[in-house]
């Protein structure tokens, strides 16, 4: 796991020495956006719409837009001097009951592993969590953004789950006919609590699966053995042998393929 984030937790005089990892990873299948008549990645250019030059990345700057067209510049530094002063630190607030805490507000979910020297503070405030069934509320800097979280115990594992602002979460008041009665008969929804109580089980993830995706690397996998099927004996060998994925043996196939035009004319007629 990549380190995204090191410091402590801080709650009293106690801080525990921590290293911050995803517990989540997106595994969507992912697809380049090619030329259709090369196949070539295409390459998205920043254009400056005033100067009408191509803007290179050491020339772009940060701007706020307070009004149609109008821009306060703020820079990294002045970024950096606002956090500096709690980036390093995870500040416990306060602790409640996880059912304090409406689910609408959790957004992203990460793993602490404690430091060398920080592993008695972990076991401790993870065993403290555990026996009180409480949940800490906390405050910290995040990629130079303040971040509210909470942190709980799973497995012996302390868990930080940033939460979205108050302001963040929408009202529910604009929603079209939610907040307006309607009349429930009781038979119907005996029936409905009924059938409830029959579908209800434990949540077990492991039955479910993301089948789309699955259908996609089946179909890229396909194409790919199609693609390996028409590669001459003398390209096949040049195939990187590292391939990890198959999105990655999908580019380095298609690579392969176009390596014979390069050089020479493009022949307009089209091959199967």
């Amino acid at each position: 796991m990549h380190t995204m984030w090191k410091g402590s937790v801080s709650f009293g005089l106690i801080n525990v020495p921590v290293r911050m990892y995803k517990a989540t990873e997106s595994k969507d299948v992912r697809f380049r956006t090619l030329h259709k008549t090369c196949q070539t990645p295409i390459q998205y250019h920043k254009i400056c719409p005033t100067c009408e030059v191509e803007v290179k990345t050491e020339d772009l700057i940060r701007g706020f837009e307070y009004a149609k067209g109008q821009f306060v510049v703020i820079d990294d530094e002045e970024l950096a001097e606002l956090s500096k002063t709690r980036s390093d630190t995870l500040d416990i607030v306060y602790f409640t009951n996880s059912s304090e805490i409406d689910p609408v507000y959790y957004d992203k979910t990460y793993y602490l592993a404690p430091e060398t020297n920080g592993r008695k503070a972990y076991a401790l405030l993870a065993q403290a969590l555990g026996d009180t069934q409480k949940i800490a509320v906390a405050k910290t800097v995040l990629r130079q953004s303040e971040s509210l979280a909470c942190v709980r115990m799973q497995n012996g594992v302390l868990i930080v789950q940033t939460l979205f602002w108050p302001d963040e979460v929408r009202e529910t008041g604009e929603l079209p006919y939610v907040n307006q009665a309607m009349e429930v008969a009781e038979a119907e929804l005996d029936m409905a609590v009924k059938l409830i109580e029959q579908l209800s089980k434990p949540f077990d993830p492991d039955l479910f699966h993301d089948e789309r995706r699955q259908q996609i690397e089946q179909l890229v996998e396909q194409k790919l053995q199609h693609i390996d099927t028409k590669q001459p004996a003398e390209a096949a060998q040049k195939a990187s042998s590292d391939v990890v994925s198959l999105m990655d043996a999908l580019q380095q196939s298609l690579k392969m393929t176009q390596s014979p035009v390069k050089g020479r004319k493009r022949s307009s007629k089209k091959t199967s």
